[in-house]
C-alpha cells in the first residue's frame, strides 16, 4: 500500500472523521437499556455477534463489491452493491443511519477533492437511485484512494467495533483500558468476519442477527434515546 493510501485508510478510520457514527449505536443502547448487556463480557459477546452475524457476511460483501467497482470505475457496480445492502437490511434504524453517515461521507470526500464518479454517485442518490450506504460509500472511496480491499475491510470492522465501546462507555461503566482490552481481543473476530466476506458474491449476502434486528426495532419506539440507533 502507498504511503498516500496508507494515510487516507487512517483518516477515514478516525473516529473523529465528521459522519456522524458518534451518535449511532447499532441497537446497543436498547440491550442495555433492557439489561441483556451489563458487563464486559456481555458487550464483547455482542460485538463478536455483529462481526460474525451482520458485518461478515453482509456489509463487508457489499464494501468489497463497491471497492472493486470504485477502484475501476464502474458506477453501476456500486449502485447495485448499494441497493441490494439495502434490501438485505431489515432493521429500519440501521437503513436510515447507514443512509446518514453514509451521505456524509460521501459529501465530505467530495469536498476535499474532484471525482468524477463520487459525484455520479452523489447525483444518482439525489434522484432516488441509491440510499449511499456507509460501507458502500466506504468501499468505494477507499477504492479510489488506493486502500487494497483486505485493508478497507479491516478498517470498516475496525470503525464499527471503535463506535459501538465509544457508545458503552456512555451507557456502561466502562474504563478506557477496559474498552482498549475489548479491542484488542477481538481482533482474530475482525480477521475471521473480513475472510467470511472474501469468496461471498452479492447474491450471497446472509448477514442474520435477528436478536440484533428486534432491539433496533424495540429502541425505535423507546420513549428516551440517547443515541438515534
Amino acid at each position: 500500500m502507498s504511503d498516500d493510501a496508507t494515510l487516507a485508510a487512517f483518516r477515514l478510520a478516525d473516529t473523529a472523521l465528521p459522519v456522524g457514527t458518534d451518535s449511532v449505536s447499532y441497537g446497543l443502547e436498547q440491550f442495555v437499556a433492557s439489561d441483556r448487556v451489563g458487563d464486559i463480557d456481555d458487550l464483547q459477546a455482542l460485538l463478536e455477534t455483529y462481526l460474525r452475524r451482520q458485518l461478515g457476511p453482509g456489509e463487508l460483501v457489499a464494501l468489497r463489491a463497491a471497492h472493486s467497482a470504485g477502484r475501476d470505475g464502474g458506477l453501476d457496480g456500486v449502485l447495485d452493491a448499494d441497493r441490494r445492502l439495502t434490501a438485505v437490511t431489515l432493521s429500519a434504524e440501521f437503513r436510515e443511519s447507514a443512509k446518514r453517515t453514509g451521505e456524509r461521507l460521501l459529501r465530505l470526500q467530495r469536498d476535499l477533492r474532484s471525482d468524477d464518479l463520487l459525484d455520479d454517485y452523489a447525483a444518482a442518490v439525489d434522484d432516488g437511485e441509491a440510499d449511499a450506504n456507509y460501507p458502500v460509500v466506504l468501499g468505494a472511496v477507499a477504492g479510489r484512494e488506493g486502500v487494497p480491499v483486505r485493508e478497507a475491510c479491516l478498517l470498516a470492522c475496525h470503525e464499527v467495533v471503535s463506535a459501538l465501546l465509544g457508545a458503552a462507555q456512555r451507557l456502561l461503566r466502562l474504563g478506557s483500558t477496559d474498552v482498549q482490552r475489548v479491542l484488542d481481543e477481538l481482533r482474530p473476530v475482525m480477521v475471521e468476519a473480513v475472510e467470511d466476506s472474501a469468496d461471498r458474491s452479492l447474491d450471497a449476502m446472509t448477514p442474520f442477527a435477528p436478536l440484533i434486528d428486534v432491539a433496533s426495532a424495540e429502541h425505535e419506539r423507546a420513549d428516551r434515546r440517547l443515541f438515534v440507533s
